[in-house]
């Protein structure tokens, strides 16, 4: 290639504007503050457990090391032992390690209640995104109004964009319900089915549960709806679930030292999902306990990895797809595949196998684990009732209460003098603003328009996987910005913050205490 014009044409997102290196923000001129803080991505401790079971397979002396306690080493080896040549410098079978696979069966049907899993039905990937890739390929087809089209949520991930694009796959956006705290709706699937027939073909739908970044959590009731959704127009069910742990939210009465002693007993497989009354519930439980007309006959892929929830290992890249009611070829095709594709580093895969099957009652770590686990679900379900509060509290911007997820995603209301700004400067306003923000108090929030949401409205994308006092001192910038932002303007939030507060009431109290609509 000569020039950047003979290169392939690759959609960039609105947001890599602000992906620069944080240093180069407090170059130039006099800044308020001394130190960037970045709330667009997670950013918590390791557990202690994976990353010391790790360790030990990538140095073997230290299975004799006595300073790693008796578990990691025994766990260690018996990883080791599951790798060719006992290491992890060696290749691994297409779809991944024959053990781990199996330890990934067993989580699924503990977690599901006893609905079957098996091994066959699982592939290890480069990270979930790896798996959705290599599906969203196989789906890929025809030119123009035949070419192949995923229904995919709005908002909805920032790589997921990119990703149906660089596979020639047309996306298709239904749009999610703010109003309802970012809920599903059929009538809304159906709508933007229609339109979409006019100009492609429709071959599958993309769910994530919890919401990134919405952080909703659909109940059975949502859940049996799209899968009969899928079924009636015959398309693929594509669920991105985020699961593995007990939930902290539902015994708040119990402290942190008493609950130790008794997770391993909780039969409810939940991660990082906080809502007062919000469930975790998997699509494949709900799809084997409905119809066997139905049970029997959608095509269900369900993606999980390390990147999601407490585990936050997103450098390790590795995760899995569990593939319902596929055609045997076409399991065989993905197979193949997998050989022509860069499969999953072997630590990665490893630390599957330790997410799915942590420390049990009695082992060395095991205290230690919970601790870390609990720690951080914690930090996770008080950050975001705390970011929650305080952004409903200013002028100028709206929040959903979120159920689960990593992220908040409020709303600005911004005033008429910053969008034609935005206009003139050919950007989003959003980017706009979080320009400014990042210029004037050094934090990176992300820009509502990279997740292809209503482009009506305007949002931010807030991570609260992060430490409290973290992301404590960005809300207090953000607080300080806005605020001057909005003394700036006081026309432009007259009315809107007592419509938001009504509105999210009504999602609050939409909810019964047993989690069902009132």
């Amino acid at each position: 290639m000569s020039s950047l014009d003979d290169a392939s044409p690759v959609r960039v997102s609105a947001d890599c504007a602000l992906q620069s290196p944080a240093e180069h923000i407090t170059q130039g001129a006099q800044k308020s503050f001394t130190e960037v803080i970045d709330v667009k991505s997670a950013g918590m401790n390791s557990l202690s457990f994976v990353r010391q079971v790790l360790a030990a397979c990538l140095c073997p002396q230290l299975l004799t090391d006595h300073s790693l306690p008796q578990d990691v080493r025994l766990r260690a080896q018996c990883l080791l032992d599951a790798c060719d040549g006992g290491s992890v410098g060696s290749y691994s079978p297409s779809a991944g390690i024959t053990h781990v696979r199996q330890s990934i069966t067993d989580f699924i049907t503990t977690r599901d209640a006893g609905v079957p899993s098996y091994s066959k039905d699982i592939f290890i990937c480069v990270g979930s995104q790896g798996a959705l890739m290599l599906l969203v390929k196989l789906l890929a087809r025809g030119e123009g109004q035949t070419r192949t089209g995923v229904l995919t949520p709005a908002p909805c991930s920032p790589t997921l964009p990119l990703l149906l694009d660089a596979a020639g796959v047309k996306l298709l956006p239904y749009q999610l319900t703010e109003e309802r705290g970012w809920a599903t709706e059929v009538d809304e699937l159906r709508r933007a089915l229609t339109a979409a027939r006019s100009h492609c073909e429709p071959r599958a739908i993309y769910i994530s549960n919890p919401g990134n970044p919405t952080g909703h959590v659909q109940d059975r009731t949502s859940i049996e709806e799209v899968i009969e959704f899928a079924a009636d127009q015959g398309l693929v069910l594509l669920a991105d679930e985020v699961i593995m742990n007990p939930s902290l939210k539902m015994y708040p009465h119990i402290k942190l030292t008493r609950l130790f002693s008794f997770v391993s007993a909780l039969q409810v497989y939940q991660d990082s999902v906080y809502g007062p009354h919000a469930h975790f519930i998997s699509y494949k439980k709900v799809l084997f306990e409905m119809d066997p007309e139905l049970s029997e006959t959608v095509q269900l892929v369900s993606f999980h990895s390390l990147s999601s929830g407490c585990m936050g290992e997103c450098g390790l890249r590795a995760g899995y797809m569990e593939a319902i009611n596929l055609d045997p070829d076409v399991m065989h095709y993905f197979d193949v595949m997998l050989t022509f594709d860069i499969s999953a580093p072997i630590t990665g895969q490893l630390a599957l196998d330790l997410m799915v099957r942590p420390p049990k009652p009695g082992e060395a770590s095991y205290d230690t684990y919970t601790q870390e686990i609990l720690l951080t679900k914690a930090t996770l379900s008080e950050n975001a009732q705390r970011a929650w509060q305080v952004l409903n509290d200013l002028p100028g911007m709206s929040c959903q209460p979120a159920m689960g997820g990593i992220y908040l995603y409020p709303s600005l209301h911004l005033p008429p003098e910053i969008i034609e700004q935005a206009k003139v400067l050919q950007v989003e306003a959003d980017v706009l603003f979080c320009q400014m923000l990042q210029q004037e108090e050094g934090v990176l929030v992300g820009a509502g328009c990279q997740c292809d949401g209503d482009p009506r409205r305007h949002h931010l994308r807030l991570c609260v996987l992060v430490p409290a006092d973290t992301l404590e001192e960005a809300l207090a910038r953000l607080r300080s910005f806005q605020l001057r932002l909005m003394g700036r303007f006081p026309h432009a939030n007259k009315g809107v913050k007592d419509k938001h507060r009504a509105t999210a009431m009504s999602v609050n109290l939409r909810e019964s205490p047993r989690g069902k609509h009132i």
